[in-house]
């Protein structure tokens, strides 16, 4: 039986820890979580995000851009998240409407894919 959602995991280019810790962590918000000792030779970074994860990983040879895959962040305020990333100069794409929700996507530093979505 599957009980829930532990983490999810994005990847980001070998070697792009602090840039994207500059990212995740003072642009978005979210708290860095120590990784354990075993893990931590392998790059990368843990988030919390809510009471849930985020591994961000490290992986070359990937085109991030190509994908719809994707992590969508539930927030409060919308229009606040969208101002901030404006002003970090990330571009914004407004996403197909849903019933009850706003939202709009973007690509992080690195090409991922990422949803805010803010229930009305």
């Amino acid at each position: 039986m599957i009980l829930g959602l532990h983490h999810a995991q994005i990847t980001i280019p070998k070697g792009a820890e602090e840039e994207g810790k500059n990212f995740y962590c003072d642009v978005l918000g979210l708290p860095e979580v120590e990784k354990p000792d075993a893990l931590k030779g392998r790059g990368g970074f843990w988030l919390k995000v809510g009471d849930r994860d985020v591994h961000v990983g490290t992986e070359d040879g990937v085109d991030r851009t190509k994908t719809k895959a994707h992590l969508a962040y539930q927030v409060e305020d919308i229009d606040y998240w969208r101002e901030v990333l404006e002003q970090h100069h990330i571009e914004i794409f407004d996403s197909v409407p849903i019933p009850n929700f706003k939202r709009f996507e973007f690509r992080d530093l690195f090409g991922n894919r990422v949803e805010m979505i803010q229930e009305i």
